[in-house]
């Protein structure tokens, strides 16, 4: 239905040039200064995240950090309730952008709104009935931290339709690409996720407070997201509207979005679950702290595709070919930008995992998640890359596509951590994770050159780039000693550099990056 309506609106608009509104949103300039705003967002709270983690950890000890690891996965996990309907905001509002029709986003928004409200009240009825069950069946909690592990469940049941509207209205503000304004909300939000818990020690080591004051920390994000909506969209604020009409299009889109905001998340967060279930929490925590580190990694790909979701919508929704040669370049773009800002720092992940685990939260840890944190850093980055086809594919109008791949990953991917768990501990869950994310990676890729022919033209250099980056990714983790690692690691990168700078980086780019370093004067 939504390909039918997405094609028909392309019969009208596909030889119109660009208008100034189009040229706007997806213009070089707007997209970097998003992806920087965007990777802020996240990179203040990580340096809090750092800091606050030891501290936790001796606090209140690993079994209830292993909880509270659970807890924050819950608190980003319950937006897959949303159906799906936060991205098809984003593209649906994106397509009115770009076809000037404004006049139509008010109905939109206050429907979509509506029905992600129901849908969190339904989420928090369900995970207020299963909260039980978790507790005392499925996660292995010790006998004397059920009863304030129950209580802080129920908590957090109670955040979920907090977290369903702010995922709508955070999807209107990004079609409308203010993420400058969403960064003013996401930074002290992100800063009170780590440091409110810590707040919480003085009075109490308990999970239920802490939980607590993250339940209270939704409830602001919520009404300051609303603000800013007023702020952006004023006509939002002249009238509540229900229109019944846009209900079959957002269900439409979202339907097969949820699919893979349900499957996706879980795959990539599941793993702790089911540490818990088959191992132990304390098993948690050896494997949550490696994790929480090398996952921050993930900003940088998340903070490109969440802005070149709207620019791509607003393009392949006119489908001319035009249209399609600037979607293949947003797409070859994502994937070099990426590639290029999370090689060094994987780098340097394999290459100190054990060091910086020791420095960090003691030798223990370290011993116990070294090699969890090297096969997690290789598996965030196929799961980076693996984004940008994952984006294009939706803002293409295929988000059945994806979703059945994902449907049909999640039962083998399961079983194999399952097993892998089983046989070999948490590392197996860590080598089962990565590989998960290479097929996937691959398989999305395909999917994205049968929508965009003309994303060809990179394809054998950007998989002979692949394949020699895992290969030193395996050499640099065969290192010992730190002086080898140093000098071993900084020669790399002064290579990979030089290769980046000579062979990747065009002549445009090579000017704005001296400009930004005050190496060339503006022009």
């Amino acid at each position: 239905m939504v390909d039918e309506q997405i094609s028909r609106g392309n019969e009208k608009i596909d030889k119109r040039p660009m208008n100034d509104r189009q040229k706007e949103l997806t213009s070089g300039n707007r997209l970097a200064k998003n992806v920087i705003w965007n990777l802020l967002s996240v990179a203040v709270p990580f340096l809090v995240a750092i800091v606050t983690i030891p501290i936790l950890i001796d606090e209140i000890g690993k079994e209830r950090f292993g909880l509270l690891a659970i807890s924050w996965m819950f608190v980003g996990y319950f937006s897959l309730f949303d159906f799906g309907l936060g991205r098809a905001l984003t593209v649906l509002v994106a397509k009115c952008l770009g076809e000037e029709r404004e006049a139509d986003i008010p109905a939109l928004t206050w429907t979509a709104l509506t029905l992600m409200a129901i849908l969190g009240v339904a989420g928090f009825i369900i995970i207020l009935i299963i909260s039980p069950w978790l507790v005392g069946t499925v996660l292995n909690v010790p006998a004397q931290l059920q009863d304030e592990t129950l209580k802080a469940f129920y908590l957090l049941s109670a955040s979920i339709p907090l977290v369903i509207t702010t995922v709508g209205l955070r999807g209107v503000i990004a079609a409308y690409q203010r993420f400058d304004l969403l960064t003013a909300i996401r930074i002290p939000m992100g800063i009170l996720t780590f440091l409110g818990p810590v707040a919480v020690l003085p009075f109490s080591n308990s999970l239920y407070p802490i939980v607590g004051v993250l339940v209270a920390g939704r409830l602001l994000a919520t009404i300051a997201h609303l603000l800013l909506l007023f702020r952006i969209v004023p006509e939002v604020r002249q009238g509540y509207h229900y229109d019944k009409s846009q209900t079959r299009p957002l269900l439409g889109f979202g339907g097969w979005m949820t699919v893979s905001n349900m499957v996706v998340p879980l795959m990539v967060s599941m793993d702790r679950f089911v540490i818990g279930a088959v191992l132990t929490v304390t098993a948690v925590a050896f494997y949550t702290t490696p994790y929480e580190i090398v996952s921050r990694l993930l900003v940088i790909p998340v903070a490109v595709v969440s802005v070149l979701l709207p620019a791509q919508s607003t393009t392949l929704a006119r489908g001319g070919i035009e249209d399609r040669e600037h979607s293949a370049r947003l797409f070859n773009k994502g994937l070099s930008y990426i590639s290029i800002a999370l090689f060094p720092l994987i780098i340097l992940i394999i290459a100190f995992s054990y060091d910086g685990l020791n420095l960090w939260v003691g030798g223990e840890f370290a011993e116990n998640g070294y090699l969890v944190m090297q096969w997690l850093a290789v598996g965030v980055f196929f799961y980076g890359l693996s984004l940008v086809p994952f984006n294009l594919v939706q803002s293409a109008g295929h988000p059945d596509w994806s979703a059945k791949l994902h449907l049909l990953e999640l039962p083998l991917y399961l079983a194999a951590l399952w097993w892998a768990l089983s046989a070999y501990g948490i590392l197996g869950a860590a080598v089962v994770w990565t590989l998960r994310a290479f097929v996937d990676a691959l398989a999305l890729y395909v999917m994205a050159l049968l929508l965009i022919p003309e994303c060809r033209t990179s394809i054998r250099r950007f998989m002979l780039s692949m394949g020699g980056a895992v290969m030193l990714f395996l050499l640099t983790a065969q290192l010992d000693g730190l002086l080898i690692k140093f000098l071993f690691s900084s020669l790399l990168l002064l290579l990979f550099g030089l290769f980046v700078w000579r062979l990747v980086l065009q002549q445009n780019e090579r000017n704005w990056l001296l400009r930004m370093l005050h190496l060339r004067p503006a022009q």
